[in-house]
């Protein structure tokens, strides 16, 4: 897995982020359910913030299953219909994060998307380990000739998750 940072200071203060959390909450009391995890999508079918949040979670249920067989032809999917989510349903990427994961697609990479809270920051990427490598050059060389905007890429390795340490 390969992370890209953008070259865009991700900012949430001043961003839209809390709004969409408040438009998140508010549709869920207006659907009488404690939050959108427990709405159906026919239920927020016409509701695109909503809609970005209940495809969301049937997507990481999606690719919490194809994790362990380590199958890209599932995840690649996953994570662009992910980027399109937040971007066309959340309204959280920018014109340098869609430019990017498209270069890093282009260039090799089975899927990508924004992480985080969007507004800037960075990309993940999934590439076969033995293109990896090969996937992140040509898509920075491609990015800054693209943008002008100087990325940084790094790896990063999936790890279980925090526990107490004796």
């Amino acid at each position: 897995m390969r992370v890209v940072h953008c070259g865009v200071p991700r900012t949430l203060v001043g961003s839209e982020y809390a709004s969409r959390r408040a438009e998140c909450e508010a549709i869920a009391a207006d659907l009488g359910i404690p939050a959108l995890r427990d709405a159906d999508p026919e239920q927020v079918r016409d509701r695109p913030r909503a809609r970005h949040v209940v495809s969301e979670n049937a997507r990481v249920l999606d690719t919490a299953a194809a994790l362990p067989r380590g199958d890209l032809s599932v995840l690649g999917p996953l994570l662009l219909a992910s980027h399109a989510s937040l971007r066309d349903d959340y309204g959280v990427s920018t014109p340098e994060l869609d430019v990017l994961v498209e270069l890093l697609v282009e260039c090799g990479a089975a899927g990508a998307r924004l992480t985080g809270a969007g507004f800037g920051g960075c990309v993940v990427a999934l590439a076969q380990r033995n293109h990896a490598d090969d996937v992140l050059a040509k898509a920075t060389l491609r990015y800054r000739a693209a943008t002008g905007i100087e990325p940084s890429g790094f790896v990063a390795q999936a790890v279980d998750g925090a526990r107490r340490v004796d």
